[in-house]
């Protein structure tokens, strides 16, 4: 049994990629659905704002901590045993344990491109590996409502996981509607197609392990990455401090 952690109030899951990949192949190879969220910085201050957001992460079967400051609230918490767990990290695993365990994925989210470089990716690094579906829908709305084409394609696949790269909050909320019509377990999981599939770069190593990966991609993607950072990190920052303080008094 995983712990579960609070990070500025919202249910963070403790574990490392290793335990919780068992954890989501075990509940998958078994059909009995749920979505996982893969939170950062970014999700846990715009679910601190959108009730909705909110419960849906509190409903979710895991919530990974993606950012490495969720890490450092959970170790400060009394969790010295929290680790990062990345959507690029988890998606890999998985899928490696999905290959050998006959565990059918199926990936739905990112760019045209982005999916023709992540199929060649995964069919040169997983050769054994089930892939029932790759697919780049088009432009959704922030609330996506259920597609029944989408879900039937889905169930007709066989597929026991499906990865969703759309981004967040957009993929959480495609989670929390589609859910109940599925069987596989549904993974938001963020840039992981672009990084997987090289579309765009990870920062390197060492930013990663000093939490820096949010100013690589704010160098690299300006445009797309400033107002996400201007809102939410300063807002972050001053509740990690109110929330270390309250510990110590």
């Amino acid at each position: 049994m995983l712990k579960t952690g609070q990070v500025i109030g919202l249910p963070v899951t403790v574990g490392s990629a290793k335990n919780i990949t068992e954890k989501i192949a075990r509940i998958a190879s078994m059909g009995h659905g749920g979505y996982v969220c893969v939170a950062n910085v970014h999700m846990v201050t715009t679910a601190i704002r959108n009730e909705k957001l909110r419960k849906i992460m509190e409903k979710s079967l895991f919530v990974t901590a993606d950012g490495l400051p969720l890490v450092w609230m959970l170790k400060q918490s009394g969790f010295k045993e929290a680790e990062r767990v990345t959507g690029a990290d988890l998606t890999l695993r998985l899928c490696e344990t999905a290959a050998d365990e006959k565990i059918f994925v199926y990936f739905y989210g990112g760019y045209p491109e982005t999916i023709r470089s992540l199929k060649a990716f995964i069919v040169k690094r997983f050769p054994n590996l089930e892939v029932v579906g790759y697919e780049s829908p088009p432009l959704l709305p922030l609330h996506p409502k259920p597609d029944q084409d989408v879900v039937a394609r889905i169930i007709k696949s066989g597929a026991h996981i499906v990865f969703v790269g759309l981004g967040c909050p957009k993929q959480e909320h495609w989670m929390a509607e589609y859910t109940s019509y599925l069987s596989a377990i549904l993974i938001g999981v963020g840039a992981a197609f672009d990084f997987i599939a090289g579309t765009t770069n990870r920062a390197p190593v060492w930013m990663q392990k000093c939490g820096l990966e949010w100013a690589y991609r704010l160098a690299t993607e300006p445009q797309k990455m400033w107002k996400r950072y201007a809102t939410t990190n300063p807002l972050f920052v001053w509740m990690f401090i109110k929330e270390y303080v309250k510990r110590k008094v």
